[in-house]
């Protein structure tokens, strides 16, 4: 059910992309019947790592929309990614009851995921993913479990400026520890 929107925006909303990943109608019923609402859940990305989600919640579409749009720009986080198309290691998250798990695929695979979690990984500018959802199959769960896994994402050169080494020498420790572990085999 994603949808892309971004017609009639000023030049500084053109950077991104919007997806519209759910709208939920909710009945209020009162004395003369009943009274709708919406729900929308739209993510937001620049297709450059950039990403958010945001829901909005209103009495018309475009107003619920409109506002989970703007909580999407609130909520955008930077994801480092590999040669600007994939993830840099296989990464799992989870939020409630939903379970997501993504992995680094070469070049040509493509988007292999569900619903939600495309929505986010086409806004991101993701272009080669292997996902899997498990567990509840809630739009929201679902959106929130991919933006955990995201968010513990690391690239080589967040780890090696975090043991304070160059980004070399972690691949040459990570070369030594494969060529350890092929000895004991």
């Amino acid at each position: 059910m994603a949808r892309e929107h971004g017609h009639g925006r000023d030049d500084r909303d053109n950077e991104f992309v919007d997806k519209l990943v759910h709208i939920n109608r909710v009945a209020k019923v009162v004395k003369g019947g009943r009274r709708f609402g919406f729900a929308a859940l739209v993510v937001l990305g620049d297709q450059k790592g950039r990403v958010g989600f945001g829901h909005g919640k209103a009495r018309e579409v475009p107003e619920a929309i409109r506002k989970a749009t703007e909580a999407a720009k609130r909520s955008l986080t930077r994801v480092p990614l590999r040669e600007g198309r994939t993830l840099h290691h296989d990464v799992h998250g989870r939020h409630g009851a939903g379970k997501v798990f993504l992995r680094a695929a070469p070049p040509g695979t493509g988007i292999i995921a569900g619903g939600p979690m495309r929505a986010v990984f086409e806004t991101l500018g993701m272009q080669d993913v292997v996902a899997k959802s498990l567990g509840s199959s809630n739009p929201y769960n679902v959106v929130r479990a991919t933006f955990d896994a995201l968010k513990h994402q690391d690239s080589p050169r967040s780890v090696a400026a975090r043991r304070n080494i160059k980004v070399s020498a972690l691949q040459a420790r990570r070369r030594e520890g494969a060529d350890a572990e092929a000895s004991v085999d």
